[in-house]
């Protein structure tokens, strides 16, 4: 994957603490009473946005609760069982494939990120972490800190420190982003004026622009990689950047996991009723809004945002479609996940009582 080995991990950790937050015996009386109310002044801040991040999501859901109702409300449950007797077997198993697919390209940005975290793994074993830390994630919400929950737990007995969990968390979160970035940006510059003029909310110079800016954001980390070999240091810790290799990898493969997690809800509507790249157009910023609206699983707020962006869908079509996302996507892989985990917990029991 275009990985260096660690020669020193100690060294060359991610994160590692930053020394000058560390003051000397002596002084750390005076300084704890004079950080005092800076301390209480973080808190109402942190209060406040708190406060802010959880009205943002009342009010992202309650905008997606309208606009499904406004866009769903005329269609009755046998239109939509119609939709979805409408798939066939072929493109049912066609969706359960894209969706494997999506888990096993997570996988691989696992085992990249343990390596870049200096942490020693079988690439079996890295998958199964990924696949059982992700699953659960996706539909939990608050993908960072649940997944690096699960990831804990499920590497411990691999010997892969906490610190060496977040920074793969850490890695896993920025191949997102920038594959994410990058798919979205192709999308828009691709999917062409007429088809976005037809099936789309965005207008053409809307999306040209944005494409080139999602682009030109991805070749910016690109370049920050290759070109910055000093730690940044922020909140006591110093975070070394990966090599311009590994980022390129981040990008690429990134990409290509979103690519095939959009392909699941364009494969189940109706054939040439919108373009793939402009769906994803549409699917890419409406995976952000779900994201921030911090609802789990980003449930509601997704779809609002997707049938905000097209036009022209047939609403039972597209209802059964955002379905069948939930149910390969989401519920299957959590329950196979949450059957995995507990397997996984009941061995380590029973090797640790022998």
């Amino acid at each position: 994957m275009g990985t260096r080995p660690i020669q020193d991990p100690q060294r060359l950790l991610p994160f590692e603490p930053d020394a000058r937050h560390d003051p000397p015996p002596e002084d750390m009386e005076e300084e704890l009473a004079a950080a005092l109310p800076a301390t209480q002044g973080r808190r109402f801040f942190r209060l406040m946005r708190q406060l802010v991040w959880h009205l943002l999501a009342f009010l992202l859901l309650g905008a997606a609760a309208y606009i499904l109702w406004r866009e769903f409300h005329e269609i009755s449950l046998a239109e939509v069982a119609e939709a979805v007797r409408a798939w066939g077997w072929d493109t049912v198993a066609l969706a359960l494939g894209l969706s494997a697919s999506s888990f096993l390209l997570m996988g691989c940005v696992e085992w990249m990120g343990l390596r870049w975290a200096g942490a020693k793994i079988a690439v079996p074993s890295a998958l199964a972490g990924s696949f059982i830390a992700s699953a659960i994630a996706h539909t939990l919400g608050a993908n960072l800190i649940v997944s690096g929950a699960v990831r804990a737990r499920f590497y411990a007995k691999h010997g892969i420190t906490l610190r060496q969990v977040a920074a793969a968390t850490l890695f896993h979160g920025f191949s997102f982003t920038v594959g994410l970035s990058t798919l979205a940006g192709l999308a828009l510059l691709l999917a062409g004026s007429r088809d976005i003029a037809q099936v789309s909310r965005i207008a053409n110079p809307v999306a040209d622009g944005l494409g080139v800016a999602l682009l030109a954001g991805v070749l910016g980390y690109i370049v920050l990689c290759a070109v910055l070999h000093r730690p940044l240091r922020a909140f006591g810790h110093s975070v070394r950047l990966p090599s311009w290799r590994v980022a390129i990898a981040q990008a690429t493969i990134g990409a290509l996991d979103n690519a095939v997690a959009a392909a699941i809800i364009w494969v189940l509507l109706p054939a040439g009723a919108i373009g793939y790249f402009t769906f994803v157009g549409a699917y890419a910023p409406s995976v952000v809004v779900g994201l921030v609206s911090h609802v789990p699983g980003g449930v509601g707020v997704f779809e609002g945002s997707v049938s905000t962006l097209t036009k022209g869908l047939q609403p039972a079509a597209l209802a059964a479609a955002f379905l069948g996302y939930r149910l390969f996507f989401f519920l299957l892989p959590l329950l196979l996940a949450s059957l995995a985990l507990a397997v996984d917990t009941l061995r380590e029991q029973a090797r640790r009582r022998r």
